[in-house]
């Protein structure tokens, strides 16, 4: 059957995106012509139907290597075969344009990249002339869909990894629960935390890429905001804010609550307890270093040394250190779930800061930390509650990109999905 020319034509849109400068630095590989032959060969009707998408520089890609954008990998061998994820969105019709940038090995939140340069954040570049963190470890990802270069973009998330960007891009981004969507044939960097997951501009296409790569179907109540209450909690996650990000938030929490919906700002204590369970570099560290550390002893000029900092830490962790996080966790989870029940879901903002400059972080290692911890903080408490989480913007009309985090425990993946999707269409009608 021939190729829907609407298709094909947004098809070319998408790769002449990719090729402007707005994705300089976006993509560590391109994959123009073989897109457009996924495109042809999409079954009519298959749910992505040659749309443009973007992988992540860690999935296994039949024919490609996976190299984390680091060069550590740079002469491993080309993968055998799709990993599960990837494998899902070809079946389901999906036009691969590329691979994309990311922080090496995904251990950041704030995009840099010192072997492939840093792409610099679309979003930011139309308010102000200063080039800005694209926020990460997506990267890449992120700037591929800000750009009109990919509908969407497949992507990891660890402690904030798909929702930082979006966050800061104005996109959204979907964290399910990490055991929905299979990991296998990813670069991991938690294999505790690791989850799979994807950007795209809007929470229905977060619903119909979630399916794909869930392989289920959401089930959405279309419980209107009258019939949500939603907690705000005021412990960690208020701290801190940047007051565009603090007008911004406080500005959506009033618009839900003109369109019904019942928003209490609450206490959760237990998010007190998460700087001290981590204090020693939590499951990233202990985790990544398991995976690095004979790479390390071979390679350890090759990383990125703020990356290598990070994953070294693990080597002081013993096992029953380790063991001992995972009682603790099991423990905080279980007191944190009961302290959210009777919540639709909760509200947060995704993270405390705007878009930072990108100069400055580049040769500024406290600089750099700092904005990497307070990027983290707010998302990371969702990949510890095991949970599922959604950022989706919430910035008024000419302003810096600010992202709303919409929460739950794990499992209720569709209702935050349901909820979202009324959050959303309430910010738009207030936004006009």
């Amino acid at each position: 059957m021939p190729t829907d020319p609407s298709a094909t034509d947004t098809l070319e849109r998408c790769i002449a995106a990719a090729q402007g400068e707005a994705c300089r630095h976006a993509f560590t590989l391109t994959t123009f012509d073989a897109a457009r032959e996924q495109a042809r060969a999409a079954a009519p009707g298959s749910p992505l139907a040659g749309r443009a998408l973007s992988i992540k520089d860690l999935f296994d890609v039949a024919g490609q290597r996976s190299a984390a954008a680091s060069r550590v990998l740079a002469d491993a061998p080309p993968a055998a075969a799709d990993c599960p994820a990837v494998a899902r969105l070809r079946a389901a019709g999906a036009a691969f344009v590329g691979r994309t940038n990311m922080s090496e090995f995904a251990f950041s939140g704030v995009g840099i990249n010192p072997h492939h340069g840093t792409p610099a954040n679309v979003a930011t570049a139309a308010l102000d002339a200063t080039p800005r963190i694209p926020g990460g470890s997506t990267s890449g990802g992120a700037v591929s869909v800000a750009a009109g270069a990919a509908w969407a973009a497949l992507g990891s998330d660890t402690g904030g990894s798909i929702r930082i960007p979006a966050a800061l891009h104005g996109l959204v981004g979907f964290k399910n629960t990490a055991r929905l969507v299979p990991t296998e044939g990813a670069i991991p960097l938690s294999t505790t935390l690791d989850t799979v997951c994807a950007i795209t501009r809007s929470v229905r296409d977060a619903v119909l890429m979630h399916e794909v790569l869930a392989a289920r179907t959401v089930a959405l109540a279309r419980k209107p905001l009258a019939a949500l209450r939603f907690g705000v909690p005021s412990t960690l996650m208020l701290d801190g804010l940047e007051p565009a990000v603090a007008a911004a938030f406080q500005r959506a929490l009033a618009a839900l609550r003109d369109a019904g919906a019942r928003v209490d700002k609450i206490v959760l204590p237990t998010l007190a307890e998460l700087a001290a369970l981590n204090a020693a570099g939590g499951f990233p560290a202990a985790e990544s270093w398991a995976w690095h550390r004979r790479h390390l002893a071979a390679k350890a000029g090759l990383y990125d040394p703020r990356v290598a900092l990070r994953i070294r830490r693990g080597e002081a962790m013993s096992a029953a250190d380790y063991v001992e996080l995972v009682w603790a966790r099991r423990d905080w989870i279980a007191r944190t779930e009961a302290a959210m029940a009777g919540f639709d879901a909760m509200l947060s903002p995704t993270v405390p800061l705007l878009a930072a400059p990108i100069a400055p972080l580049l040769s500024d290692d406290a600089a750099f930390f700092a904005v990497n911890g307070a990027l983290l903080r707010n998302p990371s408490v969702i990949n510890f509650l095991d949970g599922c989480a959604l950022s989706l913007p919430c910035q008024g009309a000419g302003e810096m990109p600010v992202g709303l985090m919409v929460w739950s425990s794990a499992l209720r993946d569709d209702a935050v999905l349901d909820a979202s999707l009324a959050i959303e269409a309430a910010l738009s009608t207030k936004r006009g």
